[in-house]
């Protein structure tokens, strides 16, 4: 599987949880804080280990030996002669002010912070909730297609 459709399945996997979040808040049975812990942050590090497969597609960079990266700056350095993409400075400036740096800077969603007495869950804080994560997902979705297209074509 190429890099590009290993991004396209981390959305995908991203999307049946957030699918799966939504259904299960519906049905009222479990508190929306227990399922925020719950499906929160697989569906965050599905859409992470898209950007980080999306990053490698269009740096043209192999894969670290630690997977792919969570950002521009664990891009493995390119070989020489190799210019770095334009895209990646769009990256670059997402990830220090825009969703994208907000997506990754995210407190981490399984750090308790209030816990309440009649309740063994605690309160996930300001956690991402689906809306905020399928706005993400989304914007990510955009990106990779605007971008995938300009890649189509070199």
């Amino acid at each position: 599987m190429d890099f590009r459709a290993r991004a396209n399945h981390a959305l995908y996997l991203a999307k049946i949880l957030l699918a799966a979040w939504r259904s299960d808040l519906e049905q009222q049975r479990i508190p929306s804080t227990t399922l925020a812990q719950a499906y929160a942050p697989g569906a965050r590090e599905h859409l992470i280990t898209a950007y980080g497969w999306f990053l490698l597609t269009v740096s043209q960079a192999s894969v670290p030996p630690a997977g792919p990266p969570r950002c521009c700056d664990e891009l493995p350095p390119l070989p020489a002669g190799k210019v770095l993409p334009g895209e990646i400075n769009e990256f670059r400036q997402l990830e220090a002010s825009g969703w994208l740096g907000d997506m990754l800077r995210t407190r981490d969603i399984d750090t308790p912070v209030v816990r309440r007495p009649d309740n063994l869950a605690v309160v996930a804080g300001d956690a991402p909730g689906p809306e905020q994560m399928e706005g993400w997902l989304g914007a990510m979705s955009s990106l990779f297609d605007r971008m995938g297209d300009s890649l189509d074509e070199c």
